[in-house]
């Protein structure tokens, strides 16, 4: 009898970011690897056989592992590896195709799906010559063959076997690792240290606030929305908190994954939109439950720091539908910053229709805030800005 141990947020490869999609086809290829010397094999090879507990990712299809057959130098889950997990990352690197597109293609891509989009020149060169156009070469005439020939497996010593299993694990491998991703700042990815509104003292007190908060109401589980590189997912996760750190930039997220991997830090980066969150996906959307309903009330602490302006200008989101939607993923907390609509990156994004925003002042926001939330504690920022403790009501 073999039972999981229950991982506290699942998320679906859609929502990973590339480095987190790397290191998942690692941990998939290791434990093939490892397999071996037991007398077992993977018999699929998916991402969706993967979650992430924390930034570190675990199998949780142990029902994929079957005996292999010791005379056969076939990695029948070869083909499947390629289409779910290499063809996806090399659509990514060298066609800008995100990983989020994912979400429509459960069995992965085929070679002859990104062919036409890649220069003549870039599908001669490694990696894509194995993964697309040698494949595309051998496709015709493997189809064209007599289902004798497609059905044939053939049969070598143990030893060979095991020899031509390795093989193919290791030249698995390089593939994986010469698609290594594009090196380049996105919009958000640096905006800690170029954001010209915040000053250093701006920046400390936020820092002071939210770290002698979640210390205060010592949550257990904290969902940072809008997480940027990880600045405040780190800060509650060196309190003892797991985090979940949902944003929409991948760049970004994925530099919060890299620092939490290496840190050993308890944070789940996930690429998700707060104002249009990732649906259920699957036969009658049951295969894959929505990022909401996943949400819905796991998390002692929600940190919505410099988010709510975009929310409210950029997305065209009611500030009281925010806050209802706030109070269904929170059980208890939530540590919000209030940007003034005088603040230069509220205007920034007003682009000229102030008017239509005059109404979200202060008043109006705790007015909106207390059918909700009762308010704890609020703390002006030097910039402005301020902060605040707000813990849901019973009503």
């Amino acid at each position: 009898m073999l039972q999981h141990e229950r991982l506290f947020f699942p998320s679906y490869p859609w929502e990973w970011t590339p480095g987190q999609w790397k290191h998942a086809a690692s941990l998939t290829l290791d434990l093939c690897d490892d397999a071996l010397d037991s007398g077992y094999i993977l018999k699929d090879a998916t991402p969706l056989n993967i979650l992430f507990s924390g930034p570190r990712a675990v199998f949780v299809d142990v029902l994929s592992f079957e005996k292999r057959d010791f005379r056969s130098p076939l990695w029948l889950a070869y083909a499947q590896f390629v289409r779910t997990f290499l063809l996806p990352l090399a659509a990514y690197n060298y066609l800008g195709w995100p990983l989020a597109a994912t979400q429509q293609r459960r069995d992965g891509y085929e070679s002859a799906d990104l062919a036409p989009w890649l220069p003549f020149s870039r599908r001669w060169r490694r990696p894509l010559r194995s993964l697309v156009t040698f494949p595309l070469l051998l496709q015709k005439r493997v189809f064209e063959k007599s289902g004798r020939v497609r059905s044939y497996r053939p049969e070598v010593t143990p030893e060979v076997s095991a020899l031509v299993l390795r093989r193919t694990l290791r030249k698995t491998r390089r593939l994986l690792g010469a698609l290594a991703s594009p090196a380049h700042a996105s919009r958000w990815s640096r905006y800690t240290e170029t954001a010209c509104h915040y000053k250093p003292e701006d920046h400390s007190a936020k820092q002071d606030f939210v770290r002698r908060t979640i210390n205060g109401v010592r949550a257990a589980r904290v969902l940072d929305v809008g997480a940027n590189t990880g600045v405040y997912s780190r800060i509650a996760a060196e309190t003892g908190a797991d985090v979940v750190a949902w944003d929409t930039d991948v760049q970004a997220a994925d530099l919060n994954w890299q620092t939490a991997y290496s840190g050993g830090l308890s944070i789940l980066p996930m690429v998700a939109d707060f104002a249009r969150p990732t649906p259920g996906v699957g036969w009658q959307n049951g295969e894959n439950d929505s990022l909401l309903s996943r949400a819905d009330g796991q998390f002692d602490c929600v940190l919505m720091l410099g988010v709510l302006h975009h929310l409210l200008v950029a997305d065209q989101i009611p500030l009281r539908s925010i806050i209802d939607q706030l109070a269904h993923i929170s059980k208890r907390w939530a540590i919000l910053e209030w940007i003034p609509k005088e603040d230069s990156q509220f205007a920034g994004l007003c682009r000229g229709r102030e008017e239509l925003y005059g109404h979200l002042n202060e008043e109006y926001f705790v007015q909106i805030l207390s059918s909700r939330f009762i308010v704890r504690n609020r703390e002006p920022l030097p910039n402005g800005r301020t902060m605040w403790l707000v813990e849901k009501s019973a009503s």
